[in-house]
């Protein structure tokens, strides 16, 4: 098929390379225009899905907005048989989804109609679900809301992080995909059920830090839902540390106090084991690297 593709983080980037490998004539990849980082954040970075799309030898546009006639224009010229979208993170006005002949297709991280919207690997972690899934839909104006042709379910482990469900995910959705679109003669579309709908809203800084205070579940589902990024966090002797991994621990006490010096933490009922950290401008460690740089003996208060 003849393609436009559209979307931006590391998510989309199977995707784009899965359906360049199936053979289809992607006329365009559209992302979000690159922005200051590096190590002084002044460096443009552009998105991983430019940097793929380059290493392809495929053109790439980057609009600030699809909401001009100029953009609908040069959308409309690649003459594309269907859109395929994968967390693009523009609006696309209805101009721009009647514009490819089979429509505008979107691989959504969730199953939907469960975590529409914007963070769906986040709240399905923190929330404790035991699956999530990839959703194959074809796009309307609404928020998630299109008809759904496939989907395909991804199960979470007990101590699965969201970078870990994301790269599954991601894996999953890039397949489901490639076979919507050698089916898609064949799709049938089913209107999505207005039951069990719920909404994956960004993740905000205010929710970040660790309430000891919680059930060891909750602050473990917690900690794994915002892990690698933004990541949960606690203080520990005024520092403010990440906690990126955890399991459940044994034992009970004062919730934020360490139980052992093997960093078993007390929540409100129960217990975890922080298993991965972070310090501020440090890489990741396991616990027993964090503890030979770091006293928390029993009875340390976590903040």
């Amino acid at each position: 098929m003849r393609l436009i593709f559209m979307g931006t983080p590391d998510f989309a980037v199977p995707a784009l390379r899965a359906l360049a490998d199936a053979g289809h004539e992607i006329t365009a990849v559209y992302t979000r225009a690159a922005k200051p980082g590096g190590r002084r954040g002044l460096e443009l970075m552009p998105s991983p899905v430019e940097r793929e799309a380059v290493k392809l030898g495929l053109p790439v546009l980057t609009p600030a907005t699809l909401r001009s006639a100029e953009a609908e224009a040069t959308f409309n010229a690649h003459k594309a048989d269907a859109a395929v979208v994968v967390a693009y993170g523009l609006i696309l006005p209805k101009a721009i989804l009647d514009a490819p002949r089979f429509g505008c297709f979107n691989v959504h991280a969730s199953l939907l109609p469960r975590w529409r919207g914007a963070a769906p690997i986040h709240r399905a972690v923190m929330a404790g679900d035991a699956e999530s899934g990839v959703t194959i839909m074809k796009m309307d104006e609404g928020l998630d809301t299109g008809a759904m042709a496939l989907a395909e379910r991804v199960a979470i482990g007990a101590d699965m992080t969201t970078g870990d469900l994301h790269d599954a995910l991601a894996k999953a959705g890039a397949g489901l995909m490639v076979r919507a679109l050698a089916d898609h003669n064949a799709l049938k579309f089913m209107p999505q059920l207005e039951q069990g709908v719920t909404y994956a809203t960004k993740i905000s800084k205010d929710e970040t830090r660790i309430d000891w205070n919680e059930p060891w579940q909750q602050v473990h589902n917690h900690i794994r839902g915002l892990s690698p990024f933004p990541g949960a966090w606690f203080e520990l002797g005024g520092a403010r540390i990440k906690a990126l991994r955890s399991t459940k621990g044994e034992g009970s006490g004062e919730p934020g106090t360490a139980l052992d010096d093997k960093l078993v933490i007390s929540c409100g009922s129960g217990a975890i084991r922080l298993v991965q950290v972070q310090r501020a401008g440090k890489q990741p460690m396991n616990a027993d690297e964090f503890l030979r740089g770091a006293s928390v003996k029993a009875g340390t208060q976590l903040g």
